[in-house]
């Protein structure tokens, strides 16, 4: 049987990380989370994520700024955005970082299912 899947959730609001954590888990997925793009960066070559759920809105480094980071790091993880804005900008740099999903808060768990699936495939499946 393979492990079920790492999520790593980033989101500055504890309680966001923790519901999004609690909704990742429900679905059969494994979570890390990480109050900041910093404190990633810094576990991320002991990090067993394999796809990364980002706040667009973090204190000091962005959502869109740690995945260049990651990108000229050579990290290629699958990256969902989330964000409470409606900026078409940002939207518009996420798909420039080729990230696997934009969602804006709040949204529905359905559409966060289908951003993880598309990028990583079901939880208990093996993934490359």
């Amino acid at each position: 049987m393979c492990a079920s899947p790492v999520i790593a959730i980033i989101d500055d609001e504890e309680h966001v990380r923790e519901a999004v954590a609690r909704l990742i888990e429900s679905l059969g997925y494994r979570a890390e989370v990480y109050a900041s793009a910093e404190e990633f960066l810094v576990q991320v070559e002991t990090s067993a994520a394999s796809c990364l759920l980002v706040d667009v809105h973090l204190k000091d480094l962005s959502g869109i700024e740690l995945g260049r980071e990651l990108s000229s790091l050579g990290f290629t993880l699958p990256i969902i955005i989330m964000t409470g804005s409606n900026d078409p900008m940002l939207r518009k740099q996420a798909m420039e970082l080729d990230c696997a999903a934009f969602l804006q808060k709040p949204f529905r768990h359905e559409l966060l299912v289908e951003a993880l699936v598309a990028a990583i495939g079901r939880p208990g499946k093996a993934t490359n």
